[in-house]
């Protein structure tokens, strides 16, 4: 290494694995304005970083030399190696929503990300988009096959957009009927996710951080990640692609957010939550649900599933009732509220939902299952909260009436009065008739780690 003479002589050896590499280039000595040239000095590589609490940094080793054949021949075997890793992007299209949180995302591009997408000799592609469903149009036009990826700068509800649109396009580019699709193919390339939101669910979930640089190297390094997905439908038509969903308490604090979204971000959410919490009122609907079918064999390695039904092959099960939230969830749902998941008994490609159920409570006891979110203490031990490990469910809000309305009145898109709004991934969707929910095992890769392998503890037991 290059410095103090005395200090080059007392430095330790030090070994680089070439995997932690990411870059390599010659190091010139140039004037202020020169572009080209310059007396060269040897070469630099740069290696990520793993810090603590999850977080990656880069850093810069510098390699003193001067002889333009030592160098040129050094740097031509270091990028031969480095070509030579598999899943490493060479070419990404990148979406930037600037409207994202405090409108940052085009900030933490430029000045974070693009950077070192440049340094590791990525070509980029951006769209900034500038309404809603850009990336999404954008996506059904675009030649995915020359890019090596797809990244999205934004909160969750911009990623749920563009992993949809990718998702959509793999089915239209296979020739399948974009309304019914029972069997999906997989998307064609991954997806990175640069956390500029207010939650970043899926950020949190795939690097136990919300950090750009950490999300930024994950990309740059080709950690791929495979992770389920869901398709929700309606009995007529398929209305998207998702991760995660919420109908009732979550879904409606979302939709009172939105309509005040000349709020800052902060202040809305806070705002939309008390106000829900303080209006709190259950959905009648009636949940149908197929239980995850798991081989005899196998079952031991589940032993983190609260609630596990082996009964006959497609055996639907029916709960009806006042449910004042009901959460499908495929993948653990990471966040700062939540540092254990919203979802903590399932895993990001394990091939099953979960499935919370919070029954009609009082406001106090509601809110103190809220409040275990936050803790180590297990938020489903509560008499009004079931959890389900499920394949399947259908969900059929009931309609509005008094107690003389005949049992089997349910809700269909033509007699709905009212719209019963549905949080998919942070995005707001109003749907009043059945919605049929199923899960896709690895549908997508992901850049980014399982962060299973990221926590330093685990907990034992999440039985009730």
């Amino acid at each position: 290494p290059t410095g103090d003479s005395r200090m080059v002589l007392q430095a330790q050896e030090e070994i680089i694995e070439m995997k932690d590499v990411f870059s390599v280039k010659l190091k010139r000595r140039r004037f202020v304005g020169q572009k080209k040239g310059g007396t060269l000095l040897g070469i630099t590589i740069f290696k990520c970083l793993n810090k603590e609490e999850n977080k990656l940094t880069d850093c810069a080793i510098h390699l003193h030399n001067l002889s333009e054949d030592h160098c040129h021949s050094w740097f031509r075997h270091l990028k031969e190696i480095l070509n030579g890793f598999q899943n490493r992007p060479k070419s990404l299209k990148v979406f930037v929503n600037p409207s994202s949180h405090k409108r940052e995302a085009t900030h933490v591009y430029y000045e974070q990300v693009a950077p070192l997408f440049k340094l590791a000799d990525i070509k980029t592609d951006v769209t900034v988009t500038e309404y809603e469903g850009h990336a999404l149009s954008v996506l059904k036009e675009c030649e995915l096959q020359a890019f090596d990826g797809v990244v999205c700068v934004g909160g969750d509800g911009s990623v749920s957009e563009v992993a949809h649109g990718l998702l959509l396009k793999a089915q239209i580019d296979a020739g399948k009927d974009a309304d019914y699709i029972t069997t999906p193919v997989r998307a064609p390339v991954p997806l990175g996710v640069i956390p500029a939101g207010t939650t970043n669910i899926l950020a949190h979930t795939l690097y136990g951080i919300k950090h750009a640089v950490t999300a930024t190297l994950h990309i740059v390094m080709g950690h791929i990640q495979p992770v389920d997905v869901c398709t929700f439908s309606t009995p007529s038509k398929l209305l998207r692609f998702g991760f995660s969903a919420m109908f009732g308490f979550g879904a409606r604090t979302l939709a009172l957010a939105e309509k005040h979204r000349w709020m800052p971000s902060n202040q809305r959410k806070d705002f939309a939550f008390i106000k829900t919490l303080a209006d709190l009122k259950p959905e009648e609907c009636e949940l149908s649900f197929l239980p995850l079918q798991i081989p005899q064999e196998d079952s031991h390695e589940n032993d983190r599933i609260t609630l596990l039904y082996l009964g006959s092959k497609d055996q639907w099960h029916k709960i009806q009732g006042h449910f004042l939230n009901v959460s499908i969830m495929a993948i653990p749902c990471l966040c700062s509220m939540a540092p254990r998941g919203l979802a903590p008994n399932t895993r990001l490609n394990n091939g099953s939902m979960a499935l919370i159920v919070v029954q009609n409570t009082s406001r106090t006891d509601f809110i103190k299952h809220l409040k275990r979110y936050a803790s180590i203490k297990n938020e489903f031990n509560f008499p009004f909260v079931e959890t389900y490990t499920v394949q399947e469910v259908k969900v059929q809000p009931r309609l509005k009436s008094g107690p003389e309305a005949k049992e089997n009145t349910y809700l269909n898109a033509a007699s709905a009065e009212e719209n019963y709004p549905w949080n998919i991934d942070g995005d707001l969707m109003k749907e009043a008739s059945e919605v049929h929910v199923r899960v896709h095992p690895q549908l997508i890769n992901l850049y980014g780690v399982n962060t299973d392998d990221l926590e330093s503890s685990h907990a034992t037991c999440n039985c009730i």
